[in-house]
């Protein structure tokens, strides 16, 4: 097109729509790099930037050159003296602790006259120190008894194991499941801390160990998905794992669906939970398996995977506002957008109505969203559709306002439920332990290894949203189960174990 400039037309027709045609390009063009610009701009902060999308960050972003040279500028004395702010307060050790104490003492007589020295007080100094964990043996003895009048010959039977025949306790077997699953430290590095203590344990072994635990322990988290799929509102999302693919040394892309249930936030009396399926694919028969009996609501993202559990006789589906304002944050953050950044400020009061309703029973957040939230959620709807036409129908930012379109009136239904949560942020931290474990342990080894996996996370990330410490309900757990009986499971949950320890406090 360069090249024909060299000879324009004398025809004032054919000179117009030259030109036209030129406008066309250079604004395809434009679209083209400002959509690279887009690109680029998230990957270099996926790469090297924040994980934040805090509004202040984002605002500290529009402030440009003149300003801060202005800000720099400025003569202000600073102060010769200055305190950092918040700074720690240094709290006292915790008294269970165990103490060791050594007294040092000046001696009995005077350095200078030989006088006797006498005490006028003391100062304690107190350090705390690591011992590295002991392993210990139990030794089970049983004597092998002969009856005196008959003869006959009597033994004690073993106390049941969590693997008979296995030689690991229920402690050593929680602590090899927390320390991969909610430690994230990969086998192997476990089998090297070990090695350390004397302790030689192959990978393999603890491989093993976690099979056979977590296949103990599958019928309790059966338990609890059942119990998060009684819930009148859930949640759900889905992350990669790393499958190995036998045979040709590579890996596949696998899933770890998480759905969760939390009632906290309108103080309702079940307890949270979270329940995690592995699955080899991300096709949406499988969500559709999982809750297939399922009939409340269920927050979740764009993905159409979940659209087959909605419909007549199906759950209902709501949209996730932090999807919507993820969006409009790229886009501020690569192009400075003004339109971008006034759809976070709205987001965003919508929000603060949030804070203020956190922790009301469900009349009443829907008292506060109706009188507060709904206008701005109404007008937020109105704006951006006025917004859409003033800008290009390829930009990124029009991408983020007819997705925002798309899913704002799916998220409606949190104005009139106050059982509803704004967002699918439960879930999506519910997901974030398995995100920091594949960093460390990189794959699943087998379609076994991924279902014990989700085992593993069910069991730990409930436990710890019920405020459980996850080592000791499993050790508790895995020294009774195999005598429980199945009927009886809820006996074992960690909700019932908390309460236990609160009797004993």
């Amino acid at each position: 097109m360069l090249n024909d400039l060299k000879s324009l037309p004398d025809d004032p027709v054919e000179l117009k729509d030259l030109v036209a045609l030129l406008a066309s390009e250079l604004k395809n063009r434009d679209l083209k790099i400002a959509d690279l610009k887009h690109q680029l701009a998230g990957h270099n902060r996926h790469r090297f930037g924040s994980t934040s999308e805090a509004l202040d960050q984002l605002q500290l972003s529009l402030e440009n050159e003149e300003i801060a040279a202005a800000v720099e500028a400025t003569d202000t004395p600073e102060p010769e003296v200055s305190e950092p702010k918040n700074k720690p307060k240094r709290k006292p050790l915790p008294e269970h602790l165990e103490r060791n104490e050594q007294v040092l003492t000046p001696g009995d007589d005077c350095s200078k006259c030989g006088g006797s020295l006498k005490t006028l007080g003391e100062d304690v100094t107190e350090e705390l120190e690591y011992v590295p964990g002991r392993f210990v043996v139990n030794r089970f003895v049983r004597p092998r008894m002969a009856c005196s009048c008959c003869e006959a010959i009597v033994q004690a039977p073993l106390p049941s194991r969590p693997i008979e025949r296995g030689r690991p306790g229920p402690g050593l077997l929680a602590h090899v499941l927390v320390s991969k699953f909610a430690d994230h430290l990969p086998l192997y590095r476990q089998s090297q801390i070990y090695g350390r203590e004397g302790i030689d344990l192959d990978r393999s072994t603890l491989a093993d160990w976690v099979g056979k635990s977590t296949n103990l322990l599958e019928p309790l988290a059966d338990a609890i998905g059942k119990h998060v799929r009684e819930g009148q509102a859930l949640f759900a999302d889905d992350t990669p794992v790393k499958l190995l693919s036998p045979g040709n040394k590579r890996t596949k892309t696998a899933r770890i669906w998480a759905y969760a249930r939390d009632e906290r936030p309108w103080n309702g009396q079940a307890p949270p939970g979270a329940w995690y399926q592995f699955t080899i694919d991300r096709k949406g028969e499988h969500p559709v398996r999982h809750l297939s009996q399922y009939k409340g609501w269920v927050h979740a993202d764009g993905y159409a995977g979940f659209n087959g559990l909605f419909g007549d006789a199906k759950a209902c589906e709501v949209a996730c506002m932090a999807h919507v304002r993820r969006k409009f944050v790229d886009v501020q953050q690569s192009q400075g957008s003004a339109i971008a950044e006034e759809a976070i400020k709205r987001i965003a009061m919508l929000y603060g109505i949030e804070k203020e309703a956190r922790g009301c029973a469900p009349a009443e957040r829907v008292a506060i969203r109706q009188k507060k939230a709904k206008p701005i959620f109404d007008d937020l709807e109105t704006w951006l559709h006025a917004q859409l036409p003033k800008i290009s129908g390829k930009s990124p930012l029009a991408k983020a306002i007819r997705y925002a379109l798309s899913r704002l009136p799916k998220t409606r239904p949190y104005l009139d439920n106050g059982f509803l949560e704004l967002d699918n942020n439960t879930c999506e931290r519910a997901v974030k332990p398995v995100a920091l474990g594949r960093k460390n342990w990189m794959f699943a080894g087998s379609q076994r290894g991924g279902k014990a996996m989700a085992i593993a996370f069910t069991l730990i990330e409930t436990a710890k949203l019920n405020g459980v410490d996850p080592q000791a309900w499993l050790t508790d757990v895995l020294s009774r189960i195999a005598d429980h009986k199945i009927t009886r499971l809820d006996e074992l949950m960690p909700w019932r174990y908390a309460a236990k320890a609160a009797q004993l406090l």
